[in-house]
């Protein structure tokens, strides 16, 4: 499924990374599957609060601890909301990682989220994207940190914005 080919190792890496580790561990809500990804005492989290709007976005995540907190909690109100036979693969066909810009030894990645999910009360529409700060150390990819929960596509819905969630169900 990764959209980089081996010959280009650099994306290959940061997909398989960003992508499929990041969809396993969600769903299984296991922190430990992606753990080594992060570079703990450089990591910074901004959560963009759905808006459009950089005065809105806040400084959620200062430590990766905070972070790894939110995302546990989050992944385990996801397992037992959704209804999809199979998560992993419904995740996947909603999620594109296709711009992936490297500078040296940082990378700038854009992952987006953009289709609906069957979920035990309704369907869940998840329209927002991240951009994920990485660098490279001793030749393995970390993520340094996130801009996240941008409305997708940006300059979105009206609606969005502070107080909404980054996952919100259709009526």
């Amino acid at each position: 499924m990764n959209s980089f080919s081996p010959s280009d190792p650099d994306r290959h890496a940061i997909w398989e990374m960003l992508v499929a580790r990041d969809i396993l561990a969600f769903v299984a809500a296991d922190w430990n599957l992606v753990a080594e990804d992060f570079l703990a005492d450089e990591f910074l989290g901004v959560d963009a609060r759905r808006s459009a709007n950089p005065d809105s976005w806040r400084l959620a995540y200062p430590t990766l601890a905070l972070y790894r907190a939110e995302w546990l909690r989050q992944a385990i109100d996801f397992q037992s909301a959704h209804a999809e036979a199979d998560l992993t693969a419904a995740i996947h066909a909603l999620t594109t990682l296709r711009d992936i810009e490297i500078h040296g030894e940082r990378a700038v990645a854009h992952k987006k989220f953009d289709g609906p999910l069957k979920m035990r009360d309704g369907v869940q529409h998840l329209a927002w994207q991240t951009l994920y700060h990485c660098r490279k150390v001793r030749g393995v990819w970390k993520i340094t940190g996130f801009t996240g929960y941008l409305p997708n596509p940006m300059g979105g819905r009206a609606e969005d914005g502070p107080g909404r969630t980054a996952l919100q169900l259709e009526s």
